[in-house]
C-alpha cells in the first residue's frame, strides 16, 4: 500500500477560519482520497466555513450540535469511517489551526505506507527560537513524565498530527477521554499494547504565538496530567488507605480482640496480631488495585498467585536489603525507609506490567 487515496484525513474544527476550505482542498490536490471535517458545536457563525468545506468534492463534513470535545470529535469520524470505509486503509489525524501543512502530512502518510504497522507522530522541533516558551517547556516535560510512566519516549506527545491502519480503529473508539485528554490516552493505550510510535519530523509552525489553539493551558493540562499520572496516583491513594487498615486492625487486634479471645500477650500476640492484619490489608490492596488501580478484568486466580509472589519477593527483598544496609553502617530506620521506597515503585511497576497485565496482552493480539 503506497497510494494516498488510500488514506482519510480527519480534521476535528472548532470555530475554524477563512482558511479550513483552502486548506482541505489542498489536501486533496496533494493526492489524499478522502477529506473528513468534524465540526464539534461552532455554532451558526462558522456554518458558511462548513459549507464551503462540504461543497469541495471529496470533503464531507460532520456535525455535532453542541461542543463534545476534541477527543469525541475525532471518535465521531473514526467511527464514520468504520461505518463507510469507501476504500479507505489508513487515517491522518491534522489538526485545523494551521499548525500542519500538506507537506508534513503528505510525509507522515508515506512513512506509514511505506513502513511498518505502527503509529506515525508528527514530532516538532521544540528547540527553534520561535516555539513559545509554555509550548517549549510544557512538551518537554510531559514527554519526560511519559517517559518514566510508559518507558517509551515520544519527542512531541502532544502533536495532533498522527497515521495509523484503518484496523486501529476499534481499538481506538474504546480509548477513554473526550476532549484534549483522549490523545494521551490514545498514546498510553498504544504503549501498554506494545504498538510502535515512530515520530517523524516536521515543520514546527507556531502563527501568532499559536492563538489559534483552544487548549486551555491549566484546565487541559491538568487533564493530560491527570491521565498520564492516573494509574499512579490511585495507587498511592490506595497504599495509604491499606496501610492505615493493617496499623488500625493491628492495634485493635493486638489490644482488644486476640485478649478477649483469650491469647495471652507477648512475642504470639504480636505476631498473631501483626499476621492477621498484613492478611487483611493485602487483600484490600489487591482487590482494590485490581479493580480501581488497574482496571484489570481477566482471571482474578491466576492474578492472585502473581501478586502473592511478588508479596513475598518484597519482603524478603526489604529484610536484605534492611540487613545489608545494617552491615554498611546505615541505621536500621533509614536503611527499611531506602528499601522500602525503591521496592515501592517497583512494586507498582511489576503490579501495572505482570500482576494486573494479563487483559492488555490479549487486546494485543490481532
Amino acid at each position: 500500500m503506497s497510494d494516498l487515496t488510500a488514506v482519510t484525513v480527519v480534521i476535528p474544527s472548532l470555530e475554524p477560519d477563512d482558511r479550513l476550505p483552502p486548506y482541505a482542498r489542498a489536501l486533496l490536490n496533494a493526492g489524499f482520497g478522502r477529506i473528513l471535517v468534524v465540526d464539534d458545536g461552532s455554532g451558526d457563525a462558522y456554518q458558511s466555513v462548513f459549507q464551503a468545506v462540504e461543497d469541495i468534492p471529496g470533503c464531507t463534513v460532520l456535525h455535532h450540535p453542541v461542543n463534545r470535545g476534541k477527543g469525541e470529535a475525532l471518535k465521531t469520524a473514526f467511527a464514520h469511517i468504520l461505518d463507510n470505509p469507501m476504500g479507505c486503509q489508513a487515517v491522518l489525524t491534522a489538526d485545523a489551526d494551521g499548525q500542519h501543512t500538506v507537506e508534513d502530512c503528505v510525509r507522515l502518510s508515506s512513512a506509514l505506507l511505506q513502513g511498518e504497522d505502527a503509529c506515525y507522530l508528527g514530532a516538532r522541533d521544540f528547540s527553534l527560537k520561535h516555539v513559545p516558551p509554555k509550548s517549549r517547556i510544557g512538551n518537554r516535560a510531559t514527554s519526560i513524565v511519559f517517559l518514566l510512566c510508559n518507558h517509551v519516549y515520544l519527542r512531541d506527545t502532544q502533536t495532533g498530527l498522527r497515521a495509523f491502519r484503518i484496523s486501529r480503529l476499534p481499538m481506538l473508539l474504546g480509548v477513554e477521554g473526550s476532549r484534549y485528554e483522549y490523545e494521551m490516552n490514545m498514546l498510553i493505550a498504544l504503549s501498554q499494547q506494545k504498538i510502535p510510535m515512530i515520530s517523524v519530523t516536521i515543520d514546527t509552525v507556531y502563527e501568532n504565538d499559536n492563538a489559534g489553539t483552544h487548549f486551555h493551558p491549566i484546565r487541559d493540562s491538568y487533564r493530560i496530567y491527570k491521565v498520564i499520572l492516573g494509574s499512579f496516583v490511585r495507587f498511592m491513594g490506595v497504599s495509604l488507605l491499606c496501610v492505615l487498615v493493617d496499623q488500625l486492625l493491628a492495634g485493635f487486634l493486638h489490644s482488644t480482640l486476640l485478649p478477649t479471645l483469650g491469647m495471652i500477650g507477648g512475642s504470639a500476640l504480636v505476631w498473631a496480631s501483626g499476621l492477621i492484619a498484613r492478611l487483611v490489608s493485602s487483600s484490600l490492596n489487591f482487590a482494590l488495585n485490581k479493580s480501581f488501580v488497574f482496571h484489570f478484568r481477566q482471571s482474578t486466580a491466576s492474578a492472585a498467585w502473581r501478586y502473592a509472589i511478588l508479596c513475598v519477593m518484597s519482603i524478603c527483598l526489604s529484610n536484605l536489603g534492611t540487613t545489608l544496609f545494617i552491615r554498611l553502617g546505615v541505621v536500621r530506620w533509614l536503611g527499611k525507609l531506602i528499601c522500602d521506597t525503591v521496592l515501592y515503585f517497583v512494586n507498582y511497576e511489576f503490579q501495572q506490567r505482570w500482576v494486573f497485565n494479563g487483559n492488555r496482552k490479549k487486546e494485543a493480539k490481532p
